[in-house]
């Protein structure tokens, strides 16, 4: 059940926290280095545990077996296929999208380091992007969300056995969706940059889809929790507002498609659409972070002074996450894990690290650093945040436990997923209907499944992890805790 965190002011660290964090504490506890590959390998698999529809015939996955296959009949339409988001049975729009965008970029920065998993994160992202063809099909409409919340939360079964209502929701002229469709079209645009040389066909048709989803989302302007609360809210309101995502579909289509009008469009819209707020904030609901690390890299290659805000926008992000600077903007824990308070924290982890990582590749190939007052970050620094807080999630932290499921000898057992936490078909053929599911849900019994690669929640503000399926900010995983994982993993594959 997976919920908007929210966003809160945290604290200072002094210099000493500062350096001490960046020391490999527990690696010597726990004795050595870690597989990046192999984790790189299970971050991905990870994506097929989560799939919805007809599943292909290479699934590797085998506990899975096909589901919700009538979804879209009610309204006419094939809207089979794509992610459920989380532990539970909803396909919402608005977190999909965003682990595509964060799918694709982490293949358009770091493919080149991910060896043979190349073509796995590639088949990753191409089935949310058939998806998302499939619910943009019809102009000026957007297929946002597949299911209801409160009738699947009600329940605890298995995505083969739901007989819950599969709601569709929909944005259109009338009840627009700027956040959720601008989202949609950075996806598109991004996905088509990652197939541009494998399937130049394919990519063409995403970034047309992109281009006219784009207009779609400037043109008909406003919330998509404003036309659907009582579906989306509170499990992926909208609190940020729409204008980022606007700004964000328009990089991308400036990255993608590299047209004049994207790129006037974004300088044009950069105060109206707020740019420089909250740049401390990278997430589903908040892009503006990511829009400006992801314009600065051209500034940084000298080929638009015109985005020069941006670079700077991009440089306070930086000084505003490092520990040890004044009105740092996150608190880390005592074992050094970034924490901001609410639910499903390990999306920050990532979601930051990930930017830390872009930007310290961006930064060292102009040769430049990041001032924050008294000190730099250098792009060093910057890789080496980065790599401390991949290596927490691997298992140098405090209780000395990964928090990817499958990796490693000791992980979370017991995690807050319906088809993990159930009998497979294949072990119980026989349907599990609603109710009857909250024996397994309430068991003290280890997942009978392993989700491998799943990223639960992680650990509270002091490093304690309940592993219990009901505390679900904890234990829950997330397609976009692992979206920007995978980036992170293949950069230190090849970079240990």
């Amino acid at each position: 059940m997976a919920r908007k965190p929210l966003i809160t002011f945290l604290g200072n660290f002094r210099v000493t926290a500062f350096l001490l964090l960046l020391l490999p504490t527990f690696r010597q506890v726990i004795g050595g280095g870690h597989d990046y590959p192999d984790a790189l390998r299970k971050s991905i698999l990870f994506f097929e545990g989560q799939r919805s529809g007809k599943l292909p015939p290479d699934q590797r996955v085998k506990w899975r077996r096909d589901s919700a296959l009538h979804d879209g009949s009610s309204v006419g339409r094939d809207l089979t296929g794509g992610y459920y988001d989380a532990g539970d049975n909803i396909k919402f729009g608005f977190p999909m999208a965003f682990t595509t965008t964060l799918l694709s970029w982490s293949i358009i920065d770091f493919g080149r380091n991910m060896g043979p998993e190349l073509k796995n994160a590639v088949k990753a992202v191409k089935w949310a992007t058939d998806y998302l063809l499939k619910v943009t099909a019809v102009p000026n409409v957007v297929y946002v969300q597949l299911g209801d919340a409160y009738s699947d939360h009600s329940c605890w079964e298995r995505p083969e056995d739901m007989d819950t209502l599969r709601t569709v929701y929909k944005i259109d002229g009338s009840h627009p969706g700027s956040d959720v469709a601008g989202e949609t079209a950075a996806a598109l645009a991004a996905a088509s940059i990652v197939f541009r040389s494998c399937d130049p066909a394919y990519s063409r048709l995403l970034l047309k889809r992109a281009v006219r989803v784009f207009d779609f989302a400037d043109t008909h302007r406003g919330a998509y929790s404003t036309s659907l609360h009582s579906a989306v809210c509170p499990f992926y309101c909208d609190v940020n507002g729409y204008q980022d995502e606007l700004l964000w579909g328009a990089v991308w289509l400036h990255k993608a498609s590299r047209r004049r009008r994207y790129r006037e469009y974004i300088v044009k819209n950069e105060v109206i659409l707020h740019a420089g707020d909250t740049i401390n904030e990278f997430g589903w609901d908040n892009k503006h972070a990511g829009i400006n690390v992801l314009i600065s890299k051209e500034v940084l290659m000298g080929r638009a002074e015109y985005f020069e805000s941006f670079k700077h926008n991009a440089d306070g992000f930086i000084c505003s996450i490092l520990p040890g600077i004044s009105h740092s903007q996150v608190r880390y824990s005592p074992g050094g894990l970034i924490f901001k308070a609410g639910g499903s924290n390990m999306q920050h982890v990532t979601s930051l690290s990930f930017l830390f990582l872009a930007y310290s590749n961006y930064l060292s190939h102009a040769n430049k650093a990041v001032a924050c007052g008294e000190k730099t970050a250098s792009p060093a620094l910057l890789k080496q945040l980065a790599k401390r807080q991949v290596d927490y999630i691997l298992g140098d932290n405090p209780l000395r436990m990964p928090y990817m499921v499958g990796y490693g000898p000791r992980y979370p057992q017991r995690i807050h997923h319906r088809g993990s936490s159930l009998p497979s078909v294949r072990a119980h053929p026989a349907r599990i209907r609603c109710k009857e599911g909250s024996r397994y849900f309430l068991s003290p019994n280890a997942n009978p499944n392993v989700h491998v690669g799943a990223v639960v929640g992680g650990p509270n503000v002091t490093d304690a992890f309940p592993d219990s399926r009901p505390f679900f900010q904890e234990s829950e995983p997330t397609t976009y805790i692992n979206a920007p994982l995978v980036g992170l993993l293949a950069y230190f594959s090849a970079h240990p």
